[in-house]
């Protein structure tokens, strides 16, 4: 899990933030293979400044509460943790003071998971999606919601500067039972990789 030693947290409250982002290596940024979308934004303001990998751009909502980002990917996924830039110095009414986290199938089935209220947070922010039960390290699921159910200072519309969603690291050969330690083994292991028809494509498996 991503080192949070910077910001407190107690059960479903979280203070402060890490400047930093730090991420364990068995952890790798799902993003990039989602479909992402917001439930409403201001011109020049909009879905794409959460994925910019840029902490001066935001996403600003425009509109009645909550406000949702919509994270929706092609195939079932397993995430465990999503990873939030909000800036209360910078953003003031405008940060997130609750948010929920929702997974499922789709709109139609949409379901709970995670509350949590931010308080006064200035920088990156640890949201775990691991469940009560030891074993439930992560969510397995198509689709991801983030709703942010109320701002600092009773603001209506919304800032979030960033947002990383990551799930556990596959081993680098696919369906393997144990992982390579040596780089020379994974780079020869590698080559005589078999390929697989999908949708009348052959695609190599490469992690």
């Amino acid at each position: 899990m991503a080192t949070e030693s910077p910001e407190s947290e107690e059960e479903g409250k979280i203070t402060g933030g890490n400047q930093h982002l730090l991420i364990d290596d068995d952890l790798r940024e799902m993003g990039k293979k989602a479909a992402w979308s917001v439930s409403s934004c201001k011109p020049g303001n909009g879905v794409s400044a959460l994925r910019d990998d840029n902490l001066d751009t935001y996403w600003q909502s425009d509109g009645a509460q909550p406000h949702f980002v919509n994270i929706q990917f092609q195939k079932k996924v397993k995430l465990q943790l999503v990873v939030l830039y909000v800036d209360f110095k910078l953003d003031e009414s405008y940060t997130p003071s609750k948010i929920a986290i929702r997974a499922g199938d789709g709109f139609h089935n949409l379901k709970e998971i995670k509350t949590v209220e931010l308080v006064k947070p200035a920088g990156w922010v640890y949201v775990s999606l691991s469940g009560n039960d030891p074993r439930e390290t992560f969510v397995n699921t198509f689709m991801l919601q983030i709703s942010v159910l109320s701002n600092h200072l009773n603001g209506r519309d919304t800032h979030v500067r960033q947002i990383k969603i990551y799930g556990p690291r596959p081993n680098p050969i696919p369906h393997q039972q144990f992982q390579f330690t040596s780089s020379e083994f994974i780079t020869y292991s590698t080559l005589s990789l078999p390929c697989h028809v999908r949708s009348g494509m052959a695609v190599v498996q490469v992690d």
